[in-house]
């Protein structure tokens, strides 16, 4: 009798981790999945300032097409990407055509101090703040929930669940004000 109470104790425990190992693992999903939902509005914000800064840029350097062309076209495939390695890869896109446009308008002292230029890169600087701290904060949900699934005994709970490991957000910095060009 008392090898019956105990065999049940011990299903008992098994059974209880066996929850308690789930239970984390849904909310460390939760908590990946919030993390990106923050970075995808930050994005969404960053979008819709681009094609303001590329026109007000555009009323000084007109002839600059290619810069234009370049940031618009990145900002469609960033829009359009699926998955965090495709999404990674077109904000790249954009910050390096961000980059150029900003050292584009380095060259014009008249649209450096236009009024909506300054609003739209001080908004542009202050939304980049906010999608390193919301990668930040992905990334490490991500690590969290990635760890959980490879740690004895959650990695069981993981398989038998189908609980999976997710992609890092890495990005290149982001743009923080003003490029300096040097050609001397």
């Amino acid at each position: 009798m008392t090898v019956v109470w105990v065999v049940l104790g011990v299903l008992l425990l098994v059974l209880l981790l066996g929850v308690v190992a789930f239970n984390r693992l849904v909310a460390l999903r939760n908590r990946v999945d919030n993390g990106w939902s923050q970075i995808d509005v930050q994005l969404r914000r960053r979008y819709d300032l681009i094609p303001n800064l590329v026109e007000t840029v555009k009323g000084y350097a007109a002839h600059e097409r290619e810069v234009f062309e370049h940031v618009t076209a990145a900002r469609a495939t960033a829009i359009g990407a699926s998955g965090v390695g495709d999404q990674a890869q077109a904000e790249n896109q954009i910050t390096a055509g961000l980059r150029r446009l900003l050292a584009v308008a380095e060259s014009y002292p008249e649209l450096k101090a236009n009024e909506n230029f300054l609003a739209l890169q001080e908004e542009l600087t202050a939304t980049e703040s906010k999608i390193a701290y919301a990668r930040q904060f992905y990334n490490d949900q991500v690590m969290r929930l990635n760890t959980q699934i490879q740690r004895f005994p959650s990695n069981i709970v993981a398989r038998l669940f189908g609980f999976k490991p997710r992609e890092f957000f890495d990005i290149e910095d982001p743009v923080r004000g003003p490029v300096r060009v040097d050609l001397a």
